[in-house]
């Protein structure tokens, strides 16, 4: 695993940068650039909207007492995608358009989901209103009524 994410991070780069070229020489230069910054602006206002509402999903799920597994791999998704906007280059927007669309999000849970075991553990604190000591004459303690005591 730690093989495959150094390969690829020395793989992409090169992809990306074939495909910058490849995109340049056809469309030219400046709309090439274009769609570089269009993307990067895209992400962020993609980041802005989808994370407001998913916020908005989680608090829904935590107030209703749901739990927001779900909500929270789709904010994780599409904070990664809008990452992938931000970031230059031609594949990674594709893969974060990909991202942003309901069905591959699904798609990726239900993968993700399957291989992961969900174990959940409770625990609760019952206070009672009659201690197993009474405090009153307790050990250690004294009773004193008001005559009893006098500031000096």
């Amino acid at each position: 695993m730690a093989r495959f994410f150094a390969l690829s991070l020395l793989v992409l780069p090169i992809i990306e940068i074939a495909i910058f070229i490849k995109v340049g020489q056809t469309i030219g230069l400046f709309p090439t650039l274009a769609l570089i910054i269009g993307a990067a602006l895209l992400g962020g206002v993609v980041l802005r909207l989808q994370g407001l509402q998913v916020l908005g999903q989680l608090r829904n799920n935590v107030s209703t007492g749901k739990l927001p597994g779900r909500t929270i791999a789709d904010a994780m998704m599409i904070g990664l995608a809008a990452l992938l906007l931000i970031l230059p280059g031609f594949l990674s927007d594709f893969v974060a358009l990909g991202l942003l669309l309901p069905p591959v999000r699904s798609w990726i849970y239900a993968g993700l989901a399957s291989r992961f075991t969900v174990v959940s553990a409770t625990s609760s604190y019952r206070r009672s209103d009659q201690p197993d000591e009474p405090r009153v004459g307790g050990p250690g303690v004294i009773d004193l009524d008001d005559d009893d005591y006098r500031p000096q």
